[in-house]
């Protein structure tokens, strides 16, 4: 219910949008001559920078292919795993780069089938520490249309550098911290510790400001735009009898933070707390979902947003 857009990544919570609808092959021209394989691509560049790529001509994918250009010296990897990963992405057929996320945080990434046959080839088994690069159809990577918004089409062979930067470290369990006095603005949790079930708005008003109140101080590290988060939380709207949405007591969520996939409020409010935090956020609609609100969730426009959020995790 947080994201403005529906958004999917390659792991089901990171920054790349899989393709929307089928775009036509570059090369189905049959004139062009055969596709080279992944030995062609060099591949050059220190553990811990970004990779330089430069391709000898136009790639071809039979199947899926890799190879470790850098051997780490870490922990080996195994299903069930969650990965500290950088990664670039290349267009084997035009050669050039259509993804990096080398400016920005390490994503995580799952060592399961929730992610694209590729990148569970690029991690699987392999030592933390590691540069891989796996050769692979548009169809492995991407599904049957490609991937539109990076230019992938769905006969294209794409060029996968993955490192596996460290393993990812495991969320708390609940916020840990020093416990602080709520605003008096605040709204009151209702249910068990760990098991809320609502706000009670008794006594409260909205003053048209995006404002936050911490009621746990957590000890850990500041969460930095970019991260990726964990965290258990709740939302409801102003006066209503019953949340709209809300994490506790199922799998905490996991999604990006201060690059826009989340409504404006968790952006500006969560970046700069620290992990282990708990904090109760006053969201006036422009900050929110703006004057359209969210139908499906049965927010108007014009509805004020309040969320308890327990910040488990940020890498």
């Amino acid at each position: 219910m947080l994201r403005r857009t529906t958004v999917r990544n390659l792991a089901a919570a990171g920054a790349l949008l899989l393709g929307l609808g089928t775009l036509a092959a570059c090369g189905e021209d049959s004139s062009e001559p055969a596709g080279k394989g992944l030995d062609s691509v060099t591949i050059t560049g220190e553990a811990g920078k970004a990779p330089e790529v430069k391709f000898d001509g136009k790639l071809e994918a039979d199947g899926i292919t890799s190879k470790v250009l850098i051997e780490g010296d870490g922990e080996e990897t195994a299903k069930g795993d969650e990965i500290l990963t950088r990664m670039w992405i290349g267009n084997g057929f035009s050669g050039t780069e259509v993804y990096s996320n080398w400016e920005a945080s390490a994503e995580v990434l799952p060592v399961d089938d929730t992610i694209s046959k590729p990148l569970l080839e690029a991690l699987e088994g392999q030592k933390i520490g590691s540069r891989v690069a796996v050769l692979a159809s548009a169809l492995d990577s991407f599904g049957e249309a490609g991937n539109s918004q990076l230019g992938i089409g769905n006969q294209d062979a794409v060029l996968w550098v993955v490192d596996l930067v460290d393993m990812a470290p495991e969320p708390l369990d609940g916020p840990q911290g020093k416990k602080l006095k709520p605003a008096s603005w605040a709204p009151t949790l209702v249910g068990k510790e760990g098991a809320f079930t609502g706000f009670d708005f008794k006594g409260t008003k909205p003053n048209g400001k995006l404002r936050h109140t911490v009621l746990i101080q957590g000890d850990g590290a500041k969460v930095a735009s970019g991260q990726t988060i964990t965290v258990n939380y709740l939302g409801q709207v102003w006066k209503a009898k019953k949340p709209f949405d809300g994490s506790f007591g199922k799998e905490p969520m996991q999604t990006q933070i201060g690059v826009g996939q989340l409504v404006k409020g968790w952006d500006e409010t969560l970046v700069g707390l620290t992990v282990g935090s708990r904090v109760i956020i006053e969201i006036p609609p422009a900050k929110g979902y703006g004057k359209e609100g969210n139908e499906g969730a049965g927010i108007k426009g014009t509805d004020t947003l309040y969320f308890v959020v327990d910040i488990l995790n940020a890498v």
